[in-house]
């Protein structure tokens, strides 16, 4: 017993030292890291983090609608194809909705209509979206306005030229590396930190805006400080008030944060299938719901066309699927909101997985879309 005593004692005084010489090196968010996802049985970051995170409630709507079941709702088997990568993938939520009607709908590992899940990137159209609304309310001038009229603190040799749709379009010239594996890379520190604005703070703008297509999670969350700023609101609250009661939100939401109360911008808008499906609704309709027009219309049109890159808008992804048009907000798990307008479609996907990823588009996606398809022109 004594020996054993004296091991747990020895691996206390070493954790207590490693903590103290992550704090002293600045790295005090590895601790965060590791106690969420090592210490629970995870390599990286999960579809069920918000337990470890603080978030801010996304309120529902207090007078919610709920999506009506089609004629044909779940009776037919999903495709073998699709089942097999639903299943590698380990999906936990499926939905096919032609029509605003619910066609086919599936659940795994006790995950139902109700499960919230982090939605990881998606909530970069998320952040479009409000930004768009600001622009429409005249909170913002258009998207051309200039991010250091907005925030002055922006550094960097072409901070000066930096503009909103630079941020939306991942062309803001941020250095940022969009690295998920390196513990001591800027995304974790964003994911894990205790202060994402003081983080970006120190983040330069060092190439010029608008040139290159460049994958960056800083520029959304530039992007939702600026919402931040100009608005003296959270992002959770202009979510709920712009966007989740007025998309008639069945149940309310959550945003993560980090200890001063910022959100996440660019990831972890949490909440479950059928009510992320519509904001998928939402743009399949030019930014209409149910006869109130919540986005202009000629935003939908330009946030789903190609800007620098074939396959990205104003943080949409857009992919032909053989000659149908499709657009998507993704999460780095396999986290999907399909719309194909051809066919009145939305296809919600959300589990612990994707596949390899191959021109811009995981193998699993590409499954999903053609799967789906195959469906809904059955109907």
């Amino acid at each position: 017993m004594k020996r054993f005593l004296r091991v747990l004692l020895g691996i206390a005084i070493f954790l207590l030292l490693l903590a103290i010489f992550a704090k002293l090196t600045g790295n005090g968010y590895l601790l965060k890291g590791v106690w969420a996802s090592y210490l629970h049985g995870h390599n990286s970051a999960t579809i069920d983090d918000a337990k470890y995170f603080d978030t801010h409630k996304i309120e529902a709507s207090p007078k919610p609608s709920e999506w009506p079941l089609s004629s044909q709702y779940n009776k037919s088997q999903l495709p073998a194809n699709l089942q097999a990568t639903l299943s590698k993938t380990e999906t936990v939520s499926f939905l096919v909705i032609k029509n605003d009607s619910i066609l086919a709908e599936q659940y795994w590992e006790g995950y139902s209509d109700s499960s919230q899940s982090n939605s990881f990137s998606m909530a970069k159209s998320v952040v479009t979206m409000l930004t768009q609304i600001a622009i429409q309310k005249g909170i913002l001038k258009d998207w051309h306005q200039k991010v250091k009229s907005v925030l002055p603190g922006v550094i960097g040799p072409h901070a000066d030229e930096l503009e909103l749709w630079h941020l939306s379009t991942m062309s803001s010239g941020l250095l940022w590396d969009e690295e998920y594996k390196d513990p001591f890379s800027v995304t974790a520190k964003a994911y894990y930190g205790e202060d994402v604005k003081k983080l970006m703070s120190t983040l330069p703008i060092v190439d010029e805006p608008g040139k290159v297509d460049n994958y960056q999670s800083g520029s959304t969350q530039m992007l939702g400080l600026c919402l931040i700023q100009a608005t003296g609101k959270s992002l959770a609250d202009l979510a709920s008030e712009w966007l989740w009661k007025p998309l008639q939100a069945q149940r309310d939401a959550q945003w993560h944060t980090d200890s001063k109360g910022i959100e996440l911008a660019y990831c972890c808008f949490n909440t479950n299938a059928r009510d992320f499906a519509r904001f998928g609704k939402l743009m399949l309709h030019q930014g209409n719901w149910n006869g109130t027009q919540i986005l202009d219309s000629s935003f939908v049109k330009m946030a789903t066309a190609p800007v620098l890159a074939s396959h990205y808008g104003y943080s949409f992804w857009l992919y032909d699927a053989h000659g149908t048009k499709v657009f998507a907000q993704r999460g780095i798990l396999g986290q999907y909101i399909i719309t194909i307008p051809e066919y009145n479609t939305v296809v919600v996907r959300l589990g612990r997985h994707c596949g390899r990823d191959r021109e811009n588009f995981p193998d699993d996606f590409r499954v999903i879309v053609d799967e789906a398809l195959g469906m809904v022109k059955a109907q």
